[in-house]
């Protein structure tokens, strides 16, 4: 591998691990801390609730971020685009383990920490199309389905790294977790953020990206260009995100509140199993991703959705056995194991659908879009569905099923990609 390649991968690496750490360290705490120190005059279920609904709205703000950086990046290129949202992030993360809660206060506690977490959400918003476009673009044709599973890496690192510096901070007592030690985390990130920016600044602009900017074919207006030209790639990469990451959020988000509140499972033992689960799916992800560029990115990915929509019962009746053992192989099955395949091929899927000019725009848009529908309302759908339905797991595991059926559905429509240029070349040899 060229020197700057590696580069490429190690800067679209790092950044997106920061990134998504900053993100998942707010989605864990909001089940642990948040529904308690700042939403704590309300019922526990509804205090809950109103803790998922802040995990959620950035979720609907982050189309508006890949918007606003995706335009920046299709029009002043990928890299500066990067700077911008990790250093938006960092900020935001550093002022939630800053902020006083509703004790200290009122009502300007839930508030504030909305709108940092709108602030996330905007940077996360631009961060992943650029991550991945980093590591793509910079890829040869037969190895693109590897450097694209790499930026997703990122994802797993980040929640590793997250539900690790939690874990040494429930080892303290209780009052002093919910007092100051959650706050750690959030305010350390800073650390982060410095190295990940420094290592970003050292990078050069990607060469695909150079070769439009030479061919004068920068989009004025790329989102304009994007929904006239390219809508059904959007709805395309739309449909094809909501099992990546519905489930995703069910496996990693929801299991910590319905671990702990309904199958009396520790905090610690919880997230000991969310931790096993993630440190293997981030060793699978780029095995995933090789293996795409030998057999296609849509074969892997319909086999990991297939996969998912039959383990969704098994996964809730593992679970209700409440043993802590089955806990984590149920964990380590879905987000593990069958989750991988699915999450390592949809960033190089969605690359390969839309043009150069656009690109940044369009997969950020899909992907963001999905999101926003799947992802931030997953755990909040789950607990909604189990207060409504007397705690029953059955409508969750449909939910499951529902998503992973829209998927296929979407799927289906996207070209198989099923051997790179050099193969298809060594192909017609033969």
């Amino acid at each position: 591998m060229k020197k700057r390649e590696t580069k490429a991968l190690v800067a679209s690496l790092i950044g997106s691990s920061i990134e998504w750490f900053d993100f998942f360290l707010y989605g864990t705490m909001a089940s642990l801390v948040f529904n308690q120190l700042f939403f704590p005059n309300f019922d526990p279920v509804v205090g809950l609730l109103l803790s998922y609904a802040s995990f959620g709205i950035p979720f609907f703000i982050r189309p508006l971020g890949g918007i606003i950086f995706s335009h920046i990046g299709d029009k002043i290129g990928r890299k500066k685009t990067l700077v911008l949202t990790l250093s938006l992030m960092g900020i935001a993360t550093v002022f939630i383990g800053l902020l006083p809660d509703y004790k200290t206060i009122g009502i300007w506690a839930p508030i504030l920490l909305t709108v940092l977490r709108l602030i996330q959400g905007l940077g996360i918003g631009g961060e992943w199309g650029g991550a991945l476009l980093l590591a793509v673009e910079y890829s040869s044709k037969d190895r693109k389905g590897f450097f694209g599973s790499v930026p997703q890496m990122g994802v797993t690192i980040g929640m590793l790294l997250g539900t690790l510096s939690i874990s040494l901070m429930t080892l303290l007592p209780d009052s002093q977790f919910m007092s100051w030690g959650w706050r750690i985390p959030f305010i350390l990130s800073a650390i982060l953020v410095f190295i990940g920016l420094w290592i970003r600044n050292g990078i050069d602009e990607t060469p695909e990206f150079k070769e439009t900017q030479k061919s004068g074919k920068i989009a004025k207006v790329p989102l304009f260009d994007t929904l006239r030209y390219q809508w059904k790639s959007v709805l395309l990469a739309v449909g094809a995100k909501v099992v990546e990451t519905g489930p995703f959020y069910i496996f990693s988000t929801f299991i910590i509140s319905y671990g702990t509140g309904h199958l009396g499972f520790p905090k610690t033992t919880v997230l000991n199993a969310v931790t096993i689960a993630t440190l293997i799916t981030t060793i699978t992800i780029p095995f995933m991703g090789k293996w795409s560029d030998r057999i296609g990115r849509k074969p892997l990915y319909v086999w990991g959705t297939v996969a998912i929509i039959l383990y969704a019962f098994p996964y809730f009746y593992l679970l209700s056995s409440k043993s802590p053992f089955l806990l984590i192989v149920a964990t380590v099955i879905g987000l593990g194991i069958l989750w991988a395949p699915v999450t390592a091929v949809l960033g190089t899927l969605f690359s390969e659908i839309f043009t150069t000019h656009v690109r940044y725009t369009g997969v950020t848009l899909g992907y963001q879009l999905g999101a926003a529908i799947a992802g931030g309302t997953a755990p909040l759908i789950a607990t909604a569905l189990l207060e409504t339905y007397n705690n029953s797991w059955v409508p969750v595991a449909l939910y499951i099923v529902l998503t992973g059926i829209i998927s296929l559905i979407a799927i289906s429509f996207v070209p198989n990609q099923k051997m790179s240029d050099v193969q298809q070349s060594q192909q017609v040899a033969k």
